[in-house]
């Protein structure tokens, strides 16, 4: 006895069925993840919840011989800060979920640069969240050594957007 062919309701383009997946929907949605810059993405359509993530890079660093030189303990550190900014002791980190702008408005100069120097408290940059302009502060005086997103950049609760040393 032959299969019927598998159908789909064409008023949601989702499977009649809770066990079929849409495996076009799950390459979209996993292609919007990387266009985004997001982590992971849900979605509830007709009955079927579909969650895709991704996980962060994993980094190995050689482990070396039990009593460690503490020049190689402090290369180790270097790497490890170097690989995650966000475990730099001068990371600046987004409070909150919206979108990232460097300047003002379009067109204008960008708020900091790398290389510029900032009072506690000077803004950096700007948040949009929820159609409100929120100003990112200076946590501290020192100077810009690397911006870690680009102007018009989704970001998220917790992601270093620049380090300040």
């Amino acid at each position: 006895m032959a299969r019927p062919p598998k159908s789909t309701d064409t008023s949601t383009n989702m499977p009649k069925s809770k066990t079929e997946f849409d495996q076009e929907l799950i390459r979209d949605l996993a292609k919007l993840l990387d266009e985004t810059g997001l982590t992971e993405i849900e979605i509830d359509q007709g009955g079927i919840r579909v969650r895709v993530a991704r996980q962060a890079a994993a980094i190995n660093v050689p482990v070396g011989p039990a009593r460690a030189a503490p020049a190689a303990v402090a290369e180790a550190a270097a790497i490890a800060a170097a690989a995650d900014p966000a475990k730099h002791p001068g990371a600046v980190t987004s409070p909150m979920v919206g979108t990232g702008y460097m300047s003002p408005e379009p067109g204008k100069r960008p708020f900091v640069e790398v290389g510029s120097k900032v009072r506690a408290g000077e803004t950096l940059m700007i948040i949009e969240a929820m159609k409100t302009m929120n100003q990112i502060p200076a946590p501290r005086a020192g100077t810009v050594i690397q911006i870690l997103i680009e102007d018009g950049q989704p970001v998220e609760y917790g992601e270093p957007l620049m380090i300040i040393e």
